[in-house]
C-alpha cells in the first residue's frame, strides 16, 4: 500500500510507550497483570514491546501498513515469540506483503496461513500438494463452501477433469452452496474447452440466484456465447445495462465485446480466485468485513489485477474507513476491466465523503465528457451536489443525464425524481411538479414520489384530493414510514380534519420521533385544536432537534408568539 506513516495518534502512542519502556528499574506487566520474564523486559527496552502494541493497535485501526511494519519489525527482534509470527502474518496478508509465505510454514494450525501455502502450490503447479492442502482444511465454518471448490480446482489443474466436475455435480444440483459449485463445475468446463457441459451448469448457477450479481452475469454470458447461444448472452448483458447505475457502466463496449468472447478464467489460479471473491463478497454482507479482505487479499495473490478482488478489497477499507486506501486501490483497476466504470464513479462518492468535492466533481466530469451517451455519470455528479445543497447545480446535472436518455423507460423513474427535488428545493416548483409527475407516469406506485408531491401540494393548499390518494396508496405500501404518516396528517389538517390530522401526527411523532418537521405540525396542529401548552412541547422539542436556521427562527417565534387562527404556515 505504499509507504507507511504513523499517524498522529500512533505516533504519540508509540512515543509514549517507548518512554515508559527506557525508563530505569521499571518492570513490564503483562496482559494478565503479572510481571514480564526478563527476556521480555530486555526486548521491551530495546523497542520490541513498543513496536509490538503499535502493530497491535495499527491493526486494530485497521492500519495495514504501519502494523505490519511495526509487527514484522517486532518479529525480526523476538523470531519465536508464536503470538508475533500469529499477528504479523495476519498484518503481511492484509497489506499483501510477500512475508506472508514465509510466516505461514510456520502456522500449520492456521486456516488463513494454510490458504496462502495452498495458493503458493497453485502458482507453481505443485497439483498433489495442493489437492492434500485443500482436502486437509475440513468443511468448518467458511471453508464448507470453499473446500470442495479448492479441491476441484486442484483436480483441474492436474487434467482430471471429469473427477473435478463429478465432485462438484452433487453439491450443484442441490444444497445450500449450489449456485458456487454449479458456476466452478461451468468455469472448470470452460476451461477444458467443453462448451455443452458449461452452459448445463452455468444455468444451473443461474437458476440458484434468479437476479444474478454482475459477476455472475459476466461470466454466465461468456460461457453461453462460447456455446453459440449470442442471443441470450447479449440478453444477459442487457438486462444488467437496464439497471440504469453503475453496473450499466461495467457491459460497455469495449468490455461487454471482451467478456462476450474472451474467457476470464484461464486456469486453476483464476478459479481459485474467483471462488475466494465470491465467498468474501457473501461474508461482508454478514458484517465479517475483516475476512473478506483477508480472502480479497487471498485472490489477489493469485490474480494481482482482479477487478472483482480490488473492488471488494476497496468496500472493505470503505467500511473500516481507511478512505485514501479505498480510493487508490479503487484507482488500480485497469481501464479494459468491467468493472472500470463503477469504479470510477465509488470513487467520486468516497472522494465527496472525503470532503474533496472538487476532484469528484472534476473526475465525474472528465467521465462524462470521455462517455458523451451515458446519464450515469452526471447522475452522481447530481446526486453528490444534491446532497451538498447545491440544488440549481444539481438540477442542471440531471439535465445533462436526462438529455442522455434516448427514451425513458420504467426503470428511469429516480432520475426525475431526483432532479424534481432539486429543482423544488431551487424554487423552481412548476418544472419540479413536471417532474415528479413523469417520475409517477414511469412508475406509478412508487411511495417516495407519491409522497414528496402530495406533501408539496398540501402545504400549498392545491389538488388535496388527488393528494389524499397517493398519500393513501403509499402508506398502504409502507405503513411504518413516519414522514409518509406526516404527510397525511398535514394534508388532513389542511382538509380540515383536525381530529383525523392529530391521530395521523401523533402516529408520525412515534415513528419518527426525533424529526424536528414532524414535531412541529403536531405543535401546530395542537395549537389548533386549543391544546396551547402541547403546542408549545412539541415545538420546543423541535427546536431541540438541530432544525435549519430559518426553521428554528420560526419554531422560536412560535414558543413567544403562538399562531393567529386560523393556522396558516
Amino acid at each position: 500500500m505504499g509507504e507507511s506513516r504513523l499517524s498522529p495518534r500512533l505516533a504519540l502512542l508509540a512515543a509514549t510507550l517507548l518512554a515508559a519502556c527506557a525508563a530505569s528499574g521499571s518492570d513490564v506487566v503483562d496482559r494478565s497483570g503479572r510481571t514480564a520474564p526478563s527476556g521480555m523486559q530486555r526486548a521491551a527496552t530495546s523497542g520490541v514491546f513498543g513496536n509490538f502494541l503499535v502493530g497491535r493497535f495499527a491493526a486494530d485501526e485497521q492500519d495495514t501498513g504501519v502494523a505490519a511494519d511495526s509487527l514484522l519489525s517486532a518479529l525480526q527482534a523476538e523470531p519465536n515469540q508464536l503470538e508475533l509470527v500469529q499477528r504479523a502474518f495476519v498484518a503481511a496478508v492484509m497489506d499483501g506483503r510477500p512475508d506472508a509465505l514465509r510466516l505461514a510454514r510456520r502456522l500449520p494450525e492456521n486456516s488463513t496461513a494454510q490458504l496462502v501455502l495452498f495458493g503458493a502450490d497453485i502458482v507453481g503447479a505443485r497439483w498433489d500438494r495442493a489437492e492434500s492442502r485443500a482436502r486437509a482444511l475440513g468443511r468448518q465454518g467458511p471453508m464448507q463452501a470453499l473446500q470442495p471448490v479448492l479441491v476441484a480446482w486442484s483436480l483441474a489443474g492436474r487434467g482430471q477433469t471429469d473427477q473435478a466436475i463429478a465432485l462438484l455435480r452433487p453439491l450443484a444440483e442441490q444444497g445450500r452452496f449450489r449456485a458456487l459449485n454449479a458456476l466452478h463445475a461451468a468455469l472448470i468446463a470452460d476451461v477444458a474447452n467443453r462448451p455443452r457441459e458449461a452452459e448445463r451448469y452455468v444455468r444451473l448457477a443461474l437458476a440458484g440466484q434468479p437476479e444474478p450479481t454482475l459477476r455472475l452475469a459476466v461470466l454466465a454470458a461468456g460461457i453461453l456465447n462460447r456455446a453459440g447461444r449470442n442471443a441470450e448472452a447479449v440478453r444477459l448483458l442487457d438486462q444488467l445495462a437496464e439497471t440504469h447505475d453503475e453496473l450499466a457502466l461495467a457491459v460497455l463496449e469495449p468490455a461487454r465485446s471482451s467478456v462476450l468472447t474472451s474467457r476470464s478464467i484461464q486456469g486453476p489460479a483464476d478459479g481459485i480466485a474467483e471462488a475466494y471473491v465470491a465467498l468474501g463478497s457473501a461474508l461482508r454482507g454478514q458484517g465479517l468485513e475483516e475476512m473478506a479482505g483477508r480472502l480479497a487479499r487471498l485472490a489477489l495473490r493469485l490474480r494481482p489485477t482482479f477487478g472483482p478482488a480490488l473492488l471488494l478489497l476497496a468496500d472493505t477499507l470503505t467500511e473500516s474507513e481507511q478512505l485514501d486506501a479505498a480510493v487508490a486501490t479503487l484507482a488500480t483497476i485497469r481501464a479494459d476491466d468491467p468493472l472500470y466504470g463503477p469504479a470510477l464513479l465509488r470513487r467520486a462518492s468516497l472522494l465527496d465523503r472525503m470532503d474533496r468535492l472538487a476532484e469528484a466533481e472534476q473526475l465525474l466530469t472528465e467521465t462524462a465528457a470521455a462517455l458523451p451517451a451515458l446519464p450515469q455519470p452526471l447522475t452522481r455528479l447530481g446526486d453528490i451536489l444534491r446532497r451538498r445543497g447545491r440544488f440549481a447545480e444539481a438540477a442542471v446535472a440531471y439535465d445533462g443525464a436526462i438529455a442522455r436518455i434516448r427514451e425513458a423507460r420504467e426503470y428511469d423513474w429516480p432520475l426525475f425524481y431526483a432532479r424534481g427535488i432539486a429543482r423544488e428545493r431551487s424554487s423552481n416548483w412548476v418544472e419540479a411538479e413536471a417532474d415528479f409527475l413523469r417520475a409517477l407516469a414511469l412508475s406509478p406506485d412508487q411511495a417516495y414520489v407519491q409522497n414528496y408531491l402530495a406533501y408539496t401540494w398540501a402545504d400549498q393548499g392545491v389538488n388535496l384530493e388527488r393528494a389524499r390518494a397517493m398519500l393513501e396508496g403509499a402508506i398502504e405500501q409502507r405503513p411504518q414510514d413516519g414522514n409518509i404518516a406526516d404527510s397525511m396528517g398535514w394534508l388532513l389538517f389542511r382538509m380540515g380534519d383536525l381530529p383525523g390530522a392529530i391521530r395521523e401526527l401523533e402516529r408520525a411523532v412515534e415513528l419518527e420521533p426525533r424529526n424536528a418537521t414532524v414535531n412541529d405540525h403536531l405543535g401546530d396542529v395542537y395549537w389548533a385544536a386549543g391544546r396551547q401548552a402541547e403546542a408549545r412541547f412539541q415545538w420546543r422539542r423541535a427546536i431541540g432537534m438541530d432544525p435549519e436556521p430559518a426553521d428554528a427562527a420560526r419554531l422560536e417565534a412560535k414558543l413567544q408568539g403562538g399562531l393567529p387562527m386560523p393556522v396558516s404556515r
